[in-house]
């Protein structure tokens, strides 16, 4: 078995914990928690199963010593030297917060510490990562003579469950004016950015040197409901970002994200059109093509907050990926590098000789001793 800890419990954070806790080539051993009323809870009662006799600690350097294979790294805003001493301590890592397609510089440090560890890091995750580089790229291949990319989100961000990210950094209902400082644009760039890249670097497209960042407001036009409180008339109830690669200064790979305080009473009118909430995927090329996602989102806010379904993709894709980064080289390994990740059946589906010869699977025997 591989053995996992999971750093930091937020959404994403329990989501991974129940993904671990059903992956049949998954041991939990631990849990980073930042909060002191978490502090040696079983993480079983903390996502709200049954004790699983695993209790979550704030004690990192006790984390760090821990014997485990792999750690889930999800907290809200990365620290990187969190992340290197995660490394140094001899432990792969997941994450959806970051290093999916470095720049030389920084892939080169990390190379270099992970090699002299042994260990391996890989940035995964939903939107920045599998929809806007892995499906890019895959559906790409049905294409010849492509001229552009462009993975976009539209999503209700109602039934985002973390109110002080909405209020305080996304800046949802402060005046345009505020929101136009956000530092959102900068600290999704380093994920989208790379995403952008990696498209470039897989189709052959050299790109300008700078990612163009765009973002623009809607504003209430009447007071909006939503789980910050009532968003006033002239109020931020919108947003959309854009990040794009560009040739010659025209736009060829786009990665977008439209949030939204539900689509009435905004200003302009904007709404997600008669698809609703959805990803997307264009390939523009000979032929092109189009292909859209939905199940990854709540039916509604209300729901969203009580279990979002692209949270738990999020970290689903996170959980999946683990067998493969253990078995990997050591080094930063992006999508480009590894092989194609699967999930895994319901333990209803799996029959006592599959979860036997979960060992033989991808990852299970390549580095998985105990550090």
């Amino acid at each position: 078995m591989i053995r996992v800890i999971q750093w930091a419990t937020g959404g994403v954070g329990r989501a991974a914990i129940e993904g671990i806790l059903d992956h049949p080539e998954l041991e939990l051993a631990g849990a980073w928690v930042h909060s002191a009323d978490k502090d040696g809870m079983d993480l079983g009662e903390l996502v709200g199963r049954p004790p699983v006799g695993v209790r979550a600690t704030t004690d990192a350097d006790r984390l760090l010593a821990t014997p485990a294979d792999c750690v889930l790294y999800s907290p809200f805003l990365a620290d990187t030297e969190t992340v290197r001493a995660i490394l140094r301590s001899g432990k792969n890592i997941v994450t959806p917060l970051g290093w999916f397609h470095p720049r030389p510089a920084e892939r080169q440090r990390y190379d270099e510490l992970c090699r002299a560890a042994g260990v391996t890091l890989h940035g995964t995750g939903i939107h920045p990562g599998g929809i806007t580089e892995k499906i890019p790229l895959v559906v790409s291949a049905l294409s010849g003579r492509i001229t552009a990319v462009r993975a976009e989100e539209f999503s209700d961000i109602r039934t985002y469950g973390a109110p002080e990210v909405v209020r305080d950094w996304m800046l949802f209902g402060a005046t345009p004016e505020q929101a136009a400082t956000s530092v959102m644009a900068d600290v999704l760039a380093g994920g989208y950015g790379q995403s952008v890249r990696m498209i470039a670097e897989a189709l052959g497209i050299v790109l300008d040197e700078q990612v163009r960042v765009t973002h623009e407001t809607a504003v209430a036009t009447a007071p909006i409901d939503s789980p910050i409180g009532p968003i006033a008339p002239g109020r931020v109830a919108a947003q959309r970002f854009r990040w794009q690669g560009t040739v010659g200064g025209a736009p060829v790979i786009t990665a977008a994200v439209n949030w939204f305080m539900g689509t009435e009473n905004l200003d302009p009118p904007w709404t997600f059109g008669p698809a609703g909430e959805r990803y997307e995927v264009e390939i523009v090329g000979d032929p092109g093509a189009t292909v859209t996602f939905t199940g990854m989102h709540a039916h509604s806010a209300a729901a969203g907050l009580v279990r979002n379904p692209g949270i738990v993709a999020t970290a689903m894709h996170c959980v999946n990926s683990i067998p493969y980064v253990v078995a990997a080289p050591p080094g930063v390994r992006t999508y480009l590098e590894l092989p194609l990740v699967a999930g895994r059946a319901a333990a209803s589906l799996r029959g006592a000789a599959c979860d036997a010869s979960a060992a033989a699977e991808p990852g299970a025997a390549r580095r998985t001793s105990p550090r």
